[in-house]
């Protein structure tokens, strides 16, 4: 779903050992304890929210984020969650047509801002 696994990866593990602390982790995305798919969510309450998804070159084309979605919006529906954002870059072709095949809609009506807090991100 996307095209840097790798960073997607690195960021999951970030956010995996945050969730380990809290108790909020579900083992999705699995084969013989090797991480080969992950897509992070949360909400705020109001609206959920999908930050990262990847599916390891090796296991495209099999399902495994199409199954990941489906746990994820599960989980947000049942926790009182009624609609689902994320953001794709323009350029990933993949992940954008892969998006829009399970109905997440580009909207026009908004304007996507971030502001670095640090020299590495610049």
């Amino acid at each position: 779903v996307t095209n840097d696994y790798g960073k997607t990866r690195e960021l999951f593990h970030r956010g995996i050992d945050k969730a380990k602390e809290q108790g909020k982790v579900k083992s999705r995305g699995l084969k013989q304890q090797r991480i080969i798919g992950v897509m992070m969510s949360g909400h705020d309450g109001r609206r959920g929210y999908i930050y990262h998804a990847a599916v390891d070159l090796t296991y495209r084309n099999m399902g495994i984020a199409t199954q990941l979605l489906s746990h994820v919006l599960a989980a947000l529906k049942s926790e009182g969650i009624h609609k689902v954002a994320l953001v794709v870059f323009c350029d990933n072709q993949l992940g954008n047509a892969f998006w829009q095949s399970h109905g997440f809609e580009a909207r026009q009506d908004l304007v996507y801002r971030n502001k670095s807090l640090n020299d590495e991100n610049s």
